[in-house]
């Protein structure tokens, strides 16, 4: 057995699977570990406690699993705090593995060999969004990387940032919005194959909690959002919704995990930003990403 841990900006979790790949368990828990990293530039103790309390819940697991290789990495939020060793010293005591800073190009490879492993190549070439709390990587390929970015912009970043009042304000809105669009400037410089991409997949907890949403799912279930295409119209609608509610009123909607409510506007900004940007009508959900990704990685 293999399993791959990403403590990421807002979630940790986990993925367990055979030998050969095959998902056996995925655990995720909102544990929020780049809380404040913005401002401060260092991880929050209760931060780092949240998340050392789902690792020693996840070490738990792989041990009723057998596993016997693990991958644990960490991304946008432990690149930008300088007391990371404290939380990676923590970490491996208890996973027993350390973990290992990503960096941005590395991060989106692994999500791209993760969301493209199970899609038809002659649906490509792809554009690989991976939208997390702190920054968001773009992968363009088909069968391999032809180009990666990652980009300081995350569900928690851009709330942080900018949305401070419950409803956001319109100005507050347009800020964010605007921000995100300089960023993707950006990627259309760097990557300039990005005009030319047939497919967009979306990955990570912003895209699949607006196609929980869009289904009206009473439970979150894998199945149902693996491979889901939302609408642009669809998304447009999701996040007009979203973003003139208050927390409490956005925890009320089936498929709502209560613990993204609060950022879930600002991981809007990003998905609206790009569909509007390149014109994509459609964006191919996958469960698939980073840890399927470093699971693979260990086979």
């Amino acid at each position: 057995m293999n399993a791959g841990i990403d403590c990421g900006t807002n979630s940790t979790r986990l993925l367990v699977a055979d030998d050969e790949g095959r998902p056996v368990e995925r655990l995720m828990e909102i544990t929020r570990l780049g809380k404040g990293v913005d401002a401060t530039g260092a991880l929050d103790p209760a931060a780092i406690e949240r998340t050392l309390d789902a690792l020693r819940r996840y070490r738990a697991a792989m041990d009723r699993h057998g596993v016997e290789r693990v991958r644990i990495t960490a991304t946008s939020a432990a690149r930008d705090a300088t007391n990371r060793d404290v939380f990676f010293d923590a970490a491996e005591t208890i996973v027993g593995t350390r973990p290992e800073l990503l960096a941005g190009h590395e991060e989106g490879e692994l999500s791209f060999r993760g969301a493209t492993a199970d899609l038809d190549p002659a649906d490509g070439p792809f554009l690989v969004a991976d939208i997390g709390g702190g920054s968001t990587e773009f992968v363009v390929g088909t069968t391999s990387v032809e180009g990666v970015l990652s980009l300081d912009m995350g569900c928690v970043r851009l709330t942080e940032k900018f949305l401070h009042h419950d409803p956001p304000q319109a100005a507050e809105l347009s800020a964010a919005l605007s921000v995100v669009d300089a960023h993707l400037d950006d990627l259309e410089r760097e990557i300039p194959q990005v005009r030319d991409v047939r497919r967009f997949v979306g990955l990570a907890g912003t895209v699949t909690t607006v196609a929980a949403v869009e289904q009206g799912l009473p439970a979150y279930d894998p199945e149902k959002i693996h491979h889901f295409v939302l609408t642009r119209a669809a998304v447009e609608d999701v996040f007009r919704t979203l973003a003139t509610e208050t927390v409490a009123q956005r925890k009320l909607n089936p498929g709502m995990e209560a613990q993204r409510a609060d950022v879930i506007v600002g991981g809007c900004c990003v998905l609206v930003a790009i569909m509007r940007r390149f014109g994509f009508e459609e964006c191919h959900v996958s469960e698939a990403d980073i840890l399927d990704g470093l699971v693979l990685s260990l086979l």
